[in-house]
């Protein structure tokens, strides 16, 4: 087959201060800057992304792929009209100079919103679609917090999702899709069907290594089996102000009724399991009296995890509360970051290693009552922020986080980027020339994907309610486009 491959990504959190504008895509961090053309197939390779999945699956298998455009950008509020459609605009003209393709692979997320679109991946496949006709294959990845609507699901031939959080299979779901896209040329159209949950579940709660998911997945992969081809659950991106926001189980199959019987079942089961998605929140108080008192193994920190700072879900990675907590303690060695400063990153560069400088760190973005921690620092180390990432999750990333510092002020280090990333690998810290697992407590600001790298040396992960835009209880926004009878946290079982 000849198949054109393009990809557009954004987890947009509408509640988050600062957009994504065309430089944030244009702009390499730990994926590739936005690229075109045959340079597609380079800047993806060895990283553990759809797109290299697929690529690599499909040259496996003979087939030629025509490069059009693939980019990214770290989760924010919205995307900004005019950076949407100047990339749809390059994916689309690439798409129609590609001439004639057999189909069409599309590197989506599925919980995109731009300034003027609701539901901006499906409007992507809605114009591809568009342009190529109703009968070539369209498939696309989605990450496993889409907000999957019936545009989406209407438009593509097949949508797949990953099946991790974190999300260590991303290759895997890119090379399954290009094994799926083979078995759709020169036959019908699969059946499908949708059926949206009527509550959201909050990101913390979506992690596939514990319960509910950890046994909620297994039973939806048992569930992939003559007539229904695909059977596919995404929790949803719980901070996106959109209608289609929220759980959604689908599936592809040979026969309608049993794909839709099937889709029934699976949304009753998970249904039943609403109070199992209720998580905990720490308030600042009662993480440090855990610090005071618990007995912290040697070599086995606890790790605390900044969610509602997550950049990884529209934070800014500078909130300072629980960080200030931590270095007013004293009592534990801590190791915390990644915190982006890029001003502070080139202060502590131009005083130099083992340099001691004044500096008011964080606090950047403009959060309401954060404040930068002021404090006398010791640069403990210097990094120009190119490295490779190492865990299941970011393997094979090509980071670019610009200069980078490890600062010391007290028992707390503090690693320092000049671009946000969330804190999911350990390679972000040994760039510095520090092992996480000597320190007593490690402050992450992530949500889920640290697990994958950090979590087999973690004694304990406490997951704290501190200031950031990634709120972590969605009962606590206030949606105003979300459709009727949803509601924002999982009930209690009555």
């Amino acid at each position: 087959m000849r198949i054109a491959v393009a990809g557009f990504q954004h987890e947009t959190n509408t509640f988050a201060p600062l957009k994504a504008t065309l430089a944030d895509f244009e702009a390499p961090d730990a994926w590739p800057g936005l690229t075109r053309g045959p340079a597609l197939f380079t800047a993806v390779a060895g990283i553990n992304l759809p797109m290299a999945g697929f690529i690599a699956e499909a040259r496996s298998l003979g087939h030629t792929l025509v490069p059009l455009t693939w980019c990214s950008a770290t989760p924010s509020a919205h995307v900004t009209q005019h950076a949407y459609e100047h990339i749809a605009r390059l994916i689309l003209d690439d798409l129609k100079a590609a001439g004639a393709v057999d189909a069409v692979y599309l590197d989506l997320h599925g919980a995109m919103v731009a300034e003027h679109l609701g539901d901006a991946d499906g409007e992507v496949l809605r114009r591809v679609r568009e342009l190529v006709g109703p009968d070539l294959p369209v498939v696309a990845n989605l990450d496993f917090h889409a907000n999957v609507s019936p545009l989406m699901v209407r438009e593509a031939s097949l949508l797949l999702p990953y099946r991790t959080y974190p999300h260590v299979d991303m290759a895997a779901a890119g090379s399954s899709a290009m094994r799926r896209l083979q078995g759709l040329v020169r036959r019908p159209p699969l059946a499908r069907a949708l059926e949206q949950l009527s509550f959201l579940i909050p990101i913390t709660s979506q992690c596939t290594l514990i319960e509910p998911l950890h046994s909620i997945m297994a039973t939806i992969l048992h569930q992939e089996r003559p007539p229904v081809e695909l059977m596919a659950f995404t929790p949803g991106f719980p901070a996106a102000d959109v209608a289609d926001c929220g759980p959604a189980v689908f599936a592809y199959g040979s026969d309608q009724a049993a794909v839709r019987q099937r889709v029934r079942e699976m949304a009753e089961m998970i249904a039943a399991r609403e109070d199992e998605f209720a998580g905990e929140l720490y308030p600042v108080p009662a993480v440090l009296e855990i610090l005071r008192t618990s007995d912290i193994p040697r070599g086995r920190p606890l790790i605390l995890a900044d969610t509602q700072d997550n950049p990884g879900g529209g934070g800014n990675a500078d909130t300072t509360a629980l960080l200030k907590a931590l270095v007013a303690q004293q009592q534990r060695s801590v190791l915390a970051g990644v915190i982006w400063d890029a001003e502070a990153a080139a202060r502590a560069h131009a005083a130099g290693k083992g340099a001691n400088v004044a500096l008011a760190l964080g606090a950047r973005s403009g959060f309401p009552g954060e404040t930068p921690l002021q404090a006398q620092f010791k640069v403990l180390e210097l990094g120009d922020g190119r490295f490779t990432g190492t865990g299941p999750y970011y393997q094979g990333a090509r980071m670019d986080l610009g200069p980078m510092a490890l600062l010391q002020t007290g028992t707390t280090h503090i690693a320092v980027a000049s671009r946000k990333q969330q804190a999911a690998d350990q390679a972000m810290f040994r760039h510095l020339r520090v092992e996480p697992a000597d320190y007593e407590v490690l402050a992450l600001k992530s949500s889920v994907h640290f697990r994958a790298d950090f979590g087999p040396v973690a004694s304990r992960i406490l997951v704290v309610d501190a200031p950031g835009p990634n709120t972590a209880d969605p009962g606590r926004l206030e949606f105003r486009h979300l459709r009727k009878g949803v509601r924002l946290r999982p009930q209690p079982r009555t």
